[in-house]
């Protein structure tokens, strides 16, 4: 199933750019679903239709729909947000202060990934198009999966504790609110299954994220810092969508003279910044992007004859290789600077830092076991070498 995401700086026009790339993909007869996963939902606006959670027809071979994020979290982490309230509620927390403290960072994003990856799986859409939230919040959602993945395992750890010490005989003395079984079966399936087959689902070859930007320095910024986040992840990109372009009857006027030399300069920086992803534009419209025809007008500025759904360039991928001290690992991070990486070997886990973002990647064992080399930056591609302990070595012969 092919899955596209679109982020990017609130205001640059990412759900027009999702609803007419669905539009092309309708058009050009491949059964698509567009989807909102911003909780400030939009998209019916674009449409020119009112939407909910259910599939509805929009075009012919186009459907649409705005997922509920407080319906998928109560289907997913209702029982164990419950006890937890309940847990906290004993502890005299105040109910409103409860309910916040029992969900896990991101909790909300995390759900909406849920049903995008259940809607990848139990439909026969030939792609789907998901109008994500604002850059910052895409971030959190796209990398939760692995975050996560640690949260519930503590939580799981926690709750497992608590069943064990405080007995029901224990609680005839002292009421402590005690996790039923259906509260484990439900961590434990987020746990080891739901956020696995999310990482699958991100990882997958056929989906891809695609920055939307304007030739604003602060927007070109945070598509830069976002290329960087979702490169550390393993998220691939695709494309970068320059919006707003100022169409050919402008750039005649003496007015805008300035506007087009920055437009221009601008323009180099961003398809030297993030190649090799291919460069998509479009103009700045009369009006607003709104209803079929003109959502059908703007999926062929941007596309022309090209496949709206293809994968239209490949990013580099993570690399494990033997060196001859050792081992190195090869990680591309486009954009990002030495002075805000740090690099770390804890426990066999691999350590990454980049601006605000911390990956924690499992080694295999050969490299787990070696010594930490040392890391070098170089041409947006960090390398990381691991030396082979001679000492060790030496106690083995």
């Amino acid at each position: 199933m092919r899955v596209i995401l679109y982020t990017g700086k609130g205001g640059v026009g990412k759900t027009t750019t999702s609803a007419a790339t669905a539009m092309r993909s309708a058009e050009r007869g491949v059964p698509t679903l567009v989807v909102s996963a911003d909780p400030a939902h939009s998209l019916g606006d674009v449409l020119g239709c009112s939407l909910s959670s259910d599939p509805k027809r929009v075009a012919a071979g186009l459907d649409a729909l705005e997922i509920d994020a407080r319906s998928e979290l109560n289907r997913h982490w209702g029982a164990v947000r419950d006890y937890l309230v309940s847990l906290f509620r004993y502890q005299g927390i105040e109910e409103i202060v409860a309910e916040e403290l029992a969900l896990i960072p991101g909790a909300e994003e995390l759900v909406t990934l849920i049903a995008v990856d259940d809607l990848a799986r139990s439909t026969d859409y030939g792609a789907i198009v998901v109008d994500c939230a604002p850059t910052d919040s895409t971030l959190r959602l796209l990398t939760l999966p692995e975050v996560a993945h640690s949260a519930v395992r503590i939580l799981l750890r926690v709750q497992r504790a608590i069943a064990r010490v405080v007995t029901p005989l224990a609680t005839a003395v002292l009421p402590v609110p005690l996790p039923e079984g259906r509260v484990f079966r439900e961590a434990e399936r987020l746990l080891y299954e739901t956020l696995q087959r999310l990482r699958e689902r991100l990882l997958d070859s056929q989906t891809t994220t695609r920055l939307v930007t304007t030739s604003e320095r602060m927007v070109i910024d945070e598509a830069r810092r976002a290329y960087r986040d979702l490169s550390l992840f393993e998220m691939a990109c695709d494309a970068v969508v320059m919006n707003r372009m100022l169409p050919d009857s402008a750039r005649e006027e003496s007015f805008f003279k300035e506007w087009v030399r920055l437009e221009a300069e601008r323009r180099e920086e961003i398809e030297n910044a993030f190649a090799p992803l291919s460069l998509l534009t479009a103009p700045l419209q009369e009006d607003e992007v709104v209803g079929l025809e003109a959502l059908s007008r703007q999926g062929q500025a941007l596309f022309g004859e090209r496949d709206p759904i293809a994968c239209l360039s490949e990013s580099a991928p993570l690399r494990f290789e033997s060196a001859r001290r050792g081992y190195r690992v090869q990680m591309p991070l486009p954009g990002a600077a030495a002075e805000e990486l740090e690099v770390s070997l804890l426990d066999g886990e691999l350590l990454v830092r980049a601006g605000h973002l911390r990956r924690s990647l499992l080694l295999p064992k050969p490299i787990a076991e070696a010594v930490l080399g040392g890391a070098q930056l170089s041409r947006d591609l960090l390398t990381i070498e691991f030396v082979i302990d001679p000492d060790r070595d030496l106690g083995r012969h």
